[in-house]
């Protein structure tokens, strides 16, 4: 099966998580970082998932799921540990509509999650279309190595530049040409070396 990858918006959209235990955690906290509003449904939560809805960061129902949860949800992560209970939900979200995703049961997922390296505003995403999280597991690590936290702070840069550029008025061509220059491996080596010439001037006694 080939796969469309996408980047979701979800700030402010509803999003349903049935489980709080370790796996329901790891999603929770995945929507959290994309600004979804959440709701928990489960008779029981992990420590950390009570703790988020003492702070009021999710929304959590202390009981078991009822086909009236999926109610406005823009999507569904299903994350117990009941088969049944899972292939119900993902039914229900089927003939409504809504995007569902079925902890570790491919088949019953209408999208994956991918492995993710996250760098500031960089972001990686690797899938194995459910085949081998293994495998994306490596390749994240891999790439965790090869980008470091440097790569989100440039991309800052990057993304002031570019709004200065389109600020100003110019020929489109020469304002492509500028923004792959700036994007280059030569800009980035020269990123490197203002961010050791700015470290080495915080610390006292250097020049």
């Amino acid at each position: 099966m080939n796969l469309f990858p996408i980047y979701l918006k979800l700030a402010n959209r509803r999003c349903l998580v049935v489980g709080a235990g370790r796996i329901g955690e790891e999603k929770i906290e995945g929507l959290l970082q994309a600004g979804a509003e959440i709701n928990v449904v489960a008779p029981d939560a992990t420590p950390r998932v009570q703790l988020l809805a003492r702070e009021r960061k999710i929304g959590w129902e202390q009981r078991k799921y009822r086909p009236s949860d999926l109610r406005g949800a823009f999507l569904i992560v299903a994350a117990t540990s009941s088969p049944k209970l899972h292939e119900q939900i993902y039914k229900q979200a089927q003939r409504l509509g809504i995007l569902c995703n079925v902890v570790d049961d491919p088949p019953h997922c209408d999208f994956y999650y991918a492995s993710v390296v996250r760098r500031g505003g960089l972001q990686f995403a690797i899938s194995t279309s459910g085949q081998s999280p293994a495998l994306a597991q490596r390749l994240r690590h891999k790439l965790q190595e090869q980008f470091g936290p440097e790569y989100g702070l440039w991309l800052e840069e990057l993304g002031a530049a570019r709004e200065r550029l389109f600020a100003k008025k110019m020929d489109p061509q020469r304002r492509k040409r500028l923004l792959h220059s700036l994007a280059s491996q030569k800009a980035f080596e020269e990123f490197l070396k203002r961010q050791a010439r700015g470290k080495a001037k915080a610390v006292p006694g250097t020049k």
